[in-house]
């Protein structure tokens, strides 16, 4: 464990500037039991920042409950915010997963049928490990994924707004990317904001209702 943090030392402004630590993985695991080492760190990981949060997630205590050494762990992530990155990558592509299904199955749907299945799926993939997903959010700039994060939001917008243009028809005259915007940001804060921060809303009965309600409001705007 690395008891002393890391500084440069800039002879032009006689200031002490902390260094950020890599956040890019060594390599990249293409065997077996590479790939398997690398997943029980991040899984690792995963569990001590949900358990004991970001400062206690040391690469000495992810080597210990991943059960690997701490030589093995830099082997494939120079610092540990390396691996936090990589749950976040993680973590991203397996929202991102239902995402693009949903997105694929609504193609054919109306507008009213397709909103509700896109809220429906917001709300169920930030209910993916949502003490997770809280944690992540805090530690998106400090692990450098927010260009990522970015890509991903770029990519849902693009996929709703080809979806609406497809639907001209059934839609009130408005710029499309606008309407696209407004769409999934409606869509994204209501889930967002409802697993982060009112999970007493999530039961079966509550998710309903918020479905109910996004989808109305979102439709109503749209026609």
């Amino acid at each position: 464990m690395r008891v002393f943090a890391r500084f440069s030392y800039s002879h032009s402004d006689h200031k002490i500037v902390a260094r950020k630590p890599p956040t890019k993985p060594r390599k990249n695991a293409s065997q077996q039991r590479s790939r398997a080492t690398v997943d029980a760190l991040i899984e690792a990981t995963a569990r001590i920042l949900v358990k004991e949060g970001f400062e206690k997630a040391s690469t000495n205590r992810i080597a210990e409950v991943a059960g690997v050494s701490v030589g093995s762990l830099y082997q494939y992530f120079p610092s540990k915010e390396a691996i936090v990155a990589a749950v976040i990558g993680r973590h991203n592509e397996e929202v991102m997963g239902l995402v693009r299904t949903a997105l694929a199955e609504v193609a054919g749907l109306p507008i009213d049928k397709a909103v509700r299945k896109l809220v429906a799926v917001a709300i169920e993939a930030h209910r993916i490990n949502p003490k997770l997903h809280r944690v992540l959010a805090e530690q998106i700039p400090r692990t450098g994924q927010l260009a990522e994060v970015e890509a991903f939001n770029r990519e849902v917008h693009t996929l709703v707004r080809t979806y609406l243009e497809s639907r001209r028809n059934e839609m009130r005259k408005v710029d499309i990317d606008l309407a696209a915007f407004i769409c999934v940001s409606a869509i994204e804060s209501v889930a967002h904001n409802t697993v982060l921060n009112h999970a007493e809303m999530l039961t079966e009965k509550m998710v309903k209702v918020l479905v109910d309600e996004t989808t109305r409001m979102v439709v109503g705007y749209l026609r």
